[in-house]
Order: structure tokens, then sequence, then C-alpha cells
């Protein structure tokens, strides 16, 4: 099977980098407007805005659904298996293996997103044979485009992935790690 066809754990839990990223679980539903509820999460990314505790149920049913489809992981960011302090996806696509982050207002500027992405990227090449892991990201995004350079990624020259989300314009620059490089 090919690595964009083969199916998802049903349960995942990774460790490394002083990190636990694990499930989302019913009992994170309260932390998660904590997290996401946040301007630059909701300028920056596709996640609803405002996000209360009935959009927190939304995404984690949503998370069980993509995860059974096989194209998409959602991990809470943990220290030690615990609290939230943020999410790492990854998600399967035709145009390659991605890899999005958040990390909650309260919990940044302590390396959790750059860790995560090297946990999450690690998992894709060894577990789901991975050849090259994309972020895309905007360049005045100056935070994540500074993750993904921690992280090792190098700007791709492809053009840029044009639209528009909820009411403004974006053009989104892909950056990778090609296995070989990992």
């Amino acid at each position: 099977m090919s690595s964009t066809t083969s199916s998802l754990p049903e349960r995942l839990e990774l460790s490394g980098d002083g990190l636990v990223l694990r499930d989302w679980t019913e009992g994170d539903v309260t932390a998660m407007p904590a997290l996401f509820d946040d301007p630059d999460i909701a300028y920056w990314t596709p996640i609803v805005s405002p996000f209360d505790e009935t959009a927190a149920r939304a995404r984690l049913k949503r998370d069980r659904q993509l995860r059974e489809e096989g194209t998409t992981i959602l991990l809470a960011i943990t220290v030690d298996g615990g609290a939230p302090l943020g999410e790492v996806m990854l998600r399967r696509a035709p145009e390659g293996t991605e890899i999005g982050y958040v990390v909650g207002p309260a919990h940044r500027g302590q390396g959790l997103a750059v860790r995560a992405v090297r946990v999450m990227t690690a998992y894709a090449f060894e577990q789901l044979g991975a050849e090259q892991v994309i972020l895309e990201l905007e360049a005045d995004n100056a935070a994540s485009v500074a993750v993904a350079r921690n992280a090792g990624f190098g700007l791709l020259d492809v053009p840029l992935i044009e639209g528009e989300e909820k009411g403004r314009p974006f053009a989104l620059q892909t950056w990778g790690l090609s296995s070989h490089r990992a």
C-alpha cells in the first residue's frame, strides 16, 4: 500500500524531544477554547473562530472522522501526556505529507511547535514512509517561518498556494524536508 492509502492507527501517542503528542480526548474539550480561541490562530489558520466548547466538540468529532478516513492525524501537544498546550497535525494529501501546528497563547516561546514538528516529521518518515514532509506558511507569519527554519525545513521553489479563507486572501509558501535530509 502507498503511504497515501494506508490506514492510520486508531490510537496514537508519540514521544520525543521532551514532548508527548497524544490523541485528543473528551476530557480536553474544556481546555481547547483557551488554546484555539486566539486572534493569531483565527488570523493565520483555518481553525474556526470564535472557538468555544461547541467548536471543540465539533473538532474532536472531525478529528476522529479524518483519522478513520486515513487522511489526517490531530494530536495534542503535551510535555507529559497531560494538559494540552497546542496541536500538531499530519495530513496526507496528493501534494504530499503536510504538517501544521498551533500552540496556545499561554504556552508560546517554549519551542513546543518546533519540537512537535520534529517528532511528527520523524513519525511521517519512519512509520508512514513519507519521502518529503511539507509545511504551508504565509511569508508574513514570522513565528511559523521561524518554526520551519528551526525544524530544518527549507523553502521550496514551487508556486505559491493562493486562496481566500475567512474573508481574507492568503498566499502560502511551501517549505519542505526530505527523508534523506532528516
